[in-house]
């Protein structure tokens, strides 16, 4: 078995942990509302935020035997500059303050989950951060093209509303197969181990993320009747 197919077997529990949380079902119904879409643009932004200063942070701390993947990191870098912004245009032209969101504090689960993989790269192993590219490219590709259509349809956003989950869940298919390739690649047991390690904590910390939004959701409605 090669190296991808191994990681995603041996994270498959985890990731299913992530698949169940209720907000993914609720939304694949049509169990949601405008509300329950800026809490999930709120989170994302939280955690998007971090993405390039996390890759930066883990390609500056590779070790001599990991230098070969330093190409990788700063492809993926500069995939994924900018793409905070993305959320912002979204969140603004849903009718949000950019600026408060820009300035929000991030809420404990989606501050758990960055406090870990700075954690990961700045204490751990560098390579264990491929372990949160797996789940979070891969969770937008499997499930950003399907949800963007099932909320651009209910609640009638312009395009200019969908710039992340349209533009993030098209790229992350690609990025996928290239990722598939780079795995494929790692043959020291320590890496492949971190990668695993890495990416079960990631589903897990990422599917707390998806769990909360119901709630978030039900606070900005609170506010919006008060």
């Amino acid at each position: 078995m090669n190296f991808y197919d191994q990681l995603v077997s041996e994270t498959e529990a985890e990731r299913q942990y992530l698949l169940s949380a209720p907000i993914i079902a609720d939304v694949l119904v049509g169990k949601f509302n405008l509300n329950t879409y800026i809490a999930f643009l709120n989170q994302a932004y939280q955690h998007v935020r971090h993405t390039v200063p996390l890759l930066m942070q883990a390609g500056a701390r590779l070790g001599p035997g990991q230098l070969w993947l330093q190409p990788a990191v700063a492809e993926y870098i500069e995939e994924e500059a900018g793409h905070e912004q993305w959320i912002l245009n979204d969140l603004e032209t849903c009718g949000c303050s950019r600026r408060d969101y820009e300035r929000a504090m991030p809420h404990f689960e989606s501050e758990m989950l960055v406090s870990y993989l700075y954690d990961t790269v700045q204490r751990g192993n560098p390579v264990g951060i491929f372990g949160m590219v797996l789940v979070l490219e891969g969770t937008s590709a499997n499930l950003a093209p399907q949800v963007a259509e099932i909320v651009q349809g209910k609640l009638g956003l312009p395009n200019k509303a969908m710039s992340y989950l349209r533009s993030h869940g098209v790229l992350d298919q690609d990025h996928i197969r290239g990722f598939e390739e780079t795995m494929n690649r790692i043959d020291d047991e320590q890496d492949r181990e971190a990668i695993i390690h890495v990416a079960r904590n990631v589903y897990r910390l990422y599917g707390n993320v998806y769990r909360m939004i119901p709630e978030r959701a039900a606070m900005l409605d609170e506010q919006a009747a008060a």
